[in-house]
């Protein structure tokens, strides 16, 4: 005999008095009296059973085949509670986040002896599963079987189908599916039609989607605002933008009012396949400018859609302009758009009028995120522009915006990545004043601060600080900062000896803080110590990246100890890693400079053939090689291939 599944009963508590014990619940659907165990668990406690209680069961189900049970059952004991808009989406996401959900024999003979069936909703939300994830072939097999389900084809049903079918890309199964509708007394509805025209204008095939609406209209059914909006994409994915402009039109001439998906098909469609700045005139003159005269329906999203659209294509003078018109007209993003137009227009080096719409919107009381602040501020800073900085950071401070040990934490950054140490020692100051306690971040952020501008001895002074007043340890980022601070003063030994430090305190160096050595050991000759340092992090487990070999495959290419860089980069290549155009640059240079010009030939052409594509000082480099050896038309071959790549070379001499 077999043994039966144990169950573990999740508390002595009466069940009348227990919540839902969603494990408890897996268990119970695992066991062969899975039906009579949720009739004495659920059925009996009415109360808890409930649409939050159903939709957090089939939530927790990490088996397909538990949520068809569960499902099976809930529809014969309460079977509102089944159809319920929420019960439903929870099942369809479960399905398909733990599918394929396969209706096994031994599946439907368990539901059908238990006294349950399959239902239509059921059968659907399967159906939508197998579609979500490219089943088209099994959504049809399992179609053709439903008698055996005890069900009949229905219009529902045929909807179902054709829709998974479409979304797994497979619209010409979807198309004889609908052809054979009639045969099953089953009538397309406008449903069905919307399906359809999604499906061929989800591939540019738009005139069979006109096609459809007419039968669709023949048949009395009215397009909506989903179908034309399926038709205003369709057109744009057929490069038909003035078609797509005719769609809107149309709709305005029919009483369809478009909705949020309209406008956004519509614009994100020009932009997708007209040229930007030819998209933003077209949007200007035959969409936004009648759209103000009628009323200023989705007059904002409109507006709001184009800039994403400007701000994706880094198109910062193109939004200017655009801004300087809907501003005039009575526009106002709200803070996400606003975060989005200042972090375009200072991306694009367009800072004087990102401060001036910064001001014009700030007045409109558009409110910022301190992340616009903190942009607008730092590219004032190093754009030497202290007056405009100081402004936007006392604008931060009247708006309330820092408040807390975090929003101080970002001004620290913000001026330490300014380079003004000193203006982020003040704030730390101040954050103190205001009974703000400084954590890790604060410290490491102000030490990594001093030690990028070789201010040592304040790095050391917070320090001292985080350790005997505030009582916090150093981690990994505190001595990778002190460390390059070091290293960065020419300073390597302290730096050896801080490292040496960090391991005391139990902290375990990683590839970053060893690079840093190693590069500093390079740079003051001692070859030796990188070399030890290199064997030392392999051997303690921390795997070296292109950094790593590339310091000293570089030192040794300049003291013309080509073979010892092979070695090396041998060893790189037997890592995994694949050599950078650093790598291959300081080969080629040293052997072009020892005269073995055919071997820095060979080097050249193996970059692409291992993924790295020549940079200009390469490409350069090789040509002068050529030259050398009198290979003219083949430098001249690759002064084509760079120049076909957009990299300017210089000129071959006559």
């Amino acid at each position: 005999m077999k043994q039966k599944p144990s169950i573990v009963i999740p508390s002595k508590t009466s069940p009348s008095s227990t919540p839902i014990h969603h494990p408890y619940i897996s268990q119970l659907l695992a066991t062969p009296n899975w039906a009579l165990l949720l009739n004495h668990h659920l059925f009996s406690n009415p109360h808890l059973l409930n649409p939050r209680s159903a939709v957090t069961v089939f939530n927790n189900q990490r088996n397909a085949s538990h949520a068809i049970k569960f499902h099976a059952w809930l529809s014969h004991v309460n079977p509102s509670l089944a159809t319920h808009s929420s019960v439903q989406r929870a099942l369809r996401n479960t399905l398909h986040r733990n599918g394929p959900a396969v209706l096994s024999l031994e599946l439907l003979r368990d539901v059908h002896n238990s006294g349950f069936r399959l239902t239509e909703d059921l059968l659907c939300a399967l159906i939508g599963s197998w579609g979500r994830l490219g089943l088209a072939n099994y959504c049809a097999h399992v179609f053709g079987q439903i008698s055996f389900l005890s069900l009949t084809p229905s219009t529902r049903l045929y909807n179902a189908l054709i829709d998974a079918l479409v979304k797994s890309n497979s619209i010409d199964l979807a198309y004889l599916k609908f052809q054979q509708m009639p045969a099953d007394n089953c009538r397309p509805d406008r449903i069905t039609y919307n399906t359809l025209v999604h499906g061929v204008c989800k591939i540019g095939v738009v005139d069979e989607a006109l096609r459809l609406i007419r039968q669709m209209n023949d048949k009395g059914h009215l397009p909506n605002v989903f179908t034309y909006t399926m038709l205003i994409d369709g057109f744009c994915n057929a490069n038909r933008v003035g078609e797509a402009f005719g769609v809107f039109e149309t709709m305005k001439e029919r009483g369809v009012g478009p909705n949020e998906a309209t406008v956004r098909a519509l614009v994100h469609g020009v932009f997708r396949c007209v040229d930007p700045g030819k998209a933003l005139d077209m949007l200007l003159s035959k969409f936004l400018d009648r759209e103000l005269e009628q009323e200023r329906v989705h007059f904002k999203l409109a507006c709001d859609t184009v800039l994403y659209c400007l701000a994706s294509n880094s198109m910062a003078k193109e939004m200017i302009v655009f801004l300087r018109e809907v501003l005039g007209r009575g526009y106002a993003p709200d803070s996400s758009v606003f975060n989005v137009i200042i972090a375009c227009l200072v991306k694009g080096d367009e800072l004087r009028e990102s401060c001036d719409i910064f001001e014009i919107l700030r007045k409109q009381g558009v409110k910022a995120s301190i992340g616009t602040y903190l942009v607008l501020m730092e590219a004032s800073y190093k754009r030497g522009w202290r007056e405009d900085g100081d402004r936007v950071f006392g604008q931060m401070i009247s708006d309330g915006l820092i408040s807390n040990v975090v929003s101080y934490n970002m001004i620290i950054n913000c001026f330490c990545r300014a380079k003004l140490t000193d203006n982020a020692s003040e704030a730390f100051r101040d954050m103190q004043v205001r009974g703000f306690v400084p954590n890790l971040v604060t410290f490491n952020t102000l030490i990594n601060g001093h030690c990028k501008e070789g201010e040592i001895v304040k790095a050391r002074e917070l320090l001292e600080m985080m350790l005997l007043e505030t009582g916090l340890k150093p981690d990994i980022f505190t001595f990778s900062s002190i460390i390059d601070g070091l290293c960065r003063i020419k300073k390597t030994e302290e730096a050896f000896g801080c490292f040496t430090e960090m391991i005391e305190w139990g902290i375990t160096p990683n590839a970053v803080i060893y690079n840093i050595l190693i590069r500093s050991f390079c740079a003051v000759g001692d070859v030796a110590r990188s070399v030890k340092l290199l064997g030392r992090m392999q051997k303690e487990g921390v795997s070296p990246d292109n950094y790593s070999y590339n310091a000293l495959i570089q030192i040794y290419c300049r003291m013309n100890k080509v073979d010892k860089a092979k070695r090396l980069f041998d060893s790189m290549s037997r890592s995994g890693l694949n050599p950078d155009n650093y790598t291959y640059g300081a080969f080629i240079e040293a052997l072009s400079e020892s005269g073995r010009l055919e071997e820095a030939k060979k080097i050249f052409y193996s970059m692409e053939a291992n993924g790295c594509s020549p940079d200009l000082y390469i490409c350069n480099l090789i040509i002068k090689i050529l030259v050398q050896q009198n290979c003219i038309e083949e430098a001249r071959n690759i002064m084509e291939r760079c120049r076909l790549e957009g990299i300017s070379l210089d000129s071959i001499p006559n």
